[in-house]
Formats: C-alpha cells, sequence, structure tokens
C-alpha cells in the first residue's frame, strides 16, 4: 500500500496495526476501540481510513479537546455513543493545604502502578485540583494499587465525565522559520538555543518526541509530532504554512514553556 511512503519508516508498523483494525471491522462488521492514541498517531489513522470507504470513525478522549484520545473504527449502520469509548474520570484527593501534585509524579505514579501508557489518557488540572482519563476495564486496578502521588498520600476517586475541572490551554501558538525539519534544527530555534546545545539535549536523553525516546539529532519532524524537553515544556508541529523566497520552512507549533 503506497500509504507507507507518507510517513517515517518507523510508524509502518503502527500502519500495520491500523490496517489490521480495519480489516477485523470489515470481516467481523462490528466496532473496534483502540487504546489512547497521541496526536501523531490519531493523524496517522484518520490518513489510512481515509483509503476506505465503508468505514467510519470518532475520536475521544473524554472531554473535547483532550489530546491523547481513543479511536473507534466502525461499519456505516453503526452508532456511536460516548459509553462506546469506555473511558472513567479519576480525581485525586489529596492534602491540598500541605502539598502540590506535578504532572510527572501523577503521570509516574499511575504509569508505575503497572499499567501500559496508552491505557491512560490526558493528565488534567485547574491549579489545585488534579484529574485523569483512563481506560474503564483499568480503573479499579488503579484504585486498588495508587495510593500515593510521589510521596504525598493520596485517594483515588471516579468522577462523571461532565464533572471535569475547567481548564485554562498553556499551548501558546508559534511562528517559526527553519532551514530543515531536523529534530535539532527545531529544537534551537523554538528554544533559542544553539545547534550544539539542542544536540547536546538529545544526547543526554532528554527529549522525546512521542512519548518515545530519541537519540537521532537528524530525525525530521512530521506534522502532528509532540516533542517533550526535559526541563523547558513541550512542542507540537501543528502545520507547515509554505516557505520563504530563501526556500526556508515556515512552521506553525503550539508550545508549552514549563518555565514561564
Amino acid at each position: 500500500m503506497n500509504i507507507y511512503q507518507h510517513f517515517r519508516e518507523d510508524e509502518q508498523a503502527f500502519i500495520d496495526q491500523v490496517i489490521d483494525w480495519i480489516a477485523q471491522v470489515e470481516n467481523q462488521y462490528a466496532p473496534y476501540l483502540t487504546s489512547f492514541l497521541n496526536p501523531r498517531q490519531l493523524f496517522i489513522v484518520q490518513a489510512v481510513i481515509g483509503q476506505y470507504e465503508d468505514i467510519e470513525h470518532q475520536a475521544f478522549g473524554g472531554y473535547d479537546e483532550a489530546e491523547q484520545q481513543r479511536v473507534l473504527l466502525y461499519p456505516p449502520y453503526y452508532e456511536p455513543t460516548a459509553a462506546d469509548f469506555e473511558i472513567s474520570l479519576v480525581e485525586i484527593n489529596y492534602p491540598t493545604k500541605f502539598a502540590e501534585l506535578t504532572h510527572g509524579q501523577i503521570l509516574g505514579s499511575v504509569l508505575g502502578a503497572g499499567i501500559a501508557r496508552d491505557t491512560l489518557g490526558d493528565i488534567i488540572n485547574d491549579q489545585e485540583r488534579w484529574q485523569f482519563f483512563i481506560d474503564e476495564k483499568m480503573k479499579d486496578f488503579i484504585f486498588m494499587q495508587v495510593d500515593h502521588i510521589g510521596r504525598t498520600a493520596s485517594h483515588l476517586e471516579e468522577r462523571a465525565l461532565e464533572e471535569k475541572v475547567t481548564t485554562t490551554s498553556k499551548w501558546e501558538s508559534k511562528e517559526l522559520v527553519v532551514s530543515s525539519l531536523r529534530i535539532d534544527v527545531v529544537l534551537a530555534r523554538a528554544l533559542n538555543l544553539s545547534r550544539n546545545r539542542a544536540k547536546k539535549l538529545i544526547k543526554n536523553q532528554r527529549i522525546k518526541i512521542n512519548w518515545v525516546d530519541i537519540e537521532r539529532p537528524d530525525l525530521e519532524l512530521e506534522e502532528y509530532d509532540i516533542v517533550s524537553i526535559r526541563g523547558y515544556g513541550r512542542l507540537q508541529i501543528r502545520e507547515q504554512l509554505g516557505t520563504t523566497r530563501k526556500e526556508n520552512i515556515v512552521l506553525n507549533i503550539g508550545i508549552i514553556d514549563r518555565n514561564s
């Protein structure tokens, strides 16, 4: 299938997986629900499904602006509901007057309980209350396993999806002009660093693309990739806006600066 030529070589295995999901829907004429997917994976799913006329899909992560989402693939006759996505919302009760939690502590504590990353959705907060979305099949297991977030004693409680806290988006939109889509080039421009400093961050394993460690400074970024930079924050490649007269690439990116 010529869909492969549009994606990185390391994404081919995921494309094969998507094709298998589609075949399952076609053969069984029944819906198929994925685990939580990151924005780049969601983009790939939508691109592959676009090659098939008789497969529908919807994505949902527990709320409209979710970053991590599950995808329901289904035949045309099926009418999905929110319940089909099997997502639970969990709130963390902890002594707010005496402790502060961080996204990293919550992620580490939940994954440290022994669940896979793709069973966990977004982790959100309103500056005091923290919540996370999870595959509902894993909810009871997490309730039994997690009684601390970091060193803070905590108690987990389920909430209805409608009880999601109101979050303020930290993403800032920014235009960037770069000579190439190499990760070291984009990092240097986005974070106002030298190329050597950007390469050192990669060499010291402080960079993840779509939650996977990378070691190659020459790896080229693609649309919807999310880059996590330990100590700095995150950025997302949102769109290529064109090129300049000097053949440089104009990008629209989203950026979260953890130090701002």
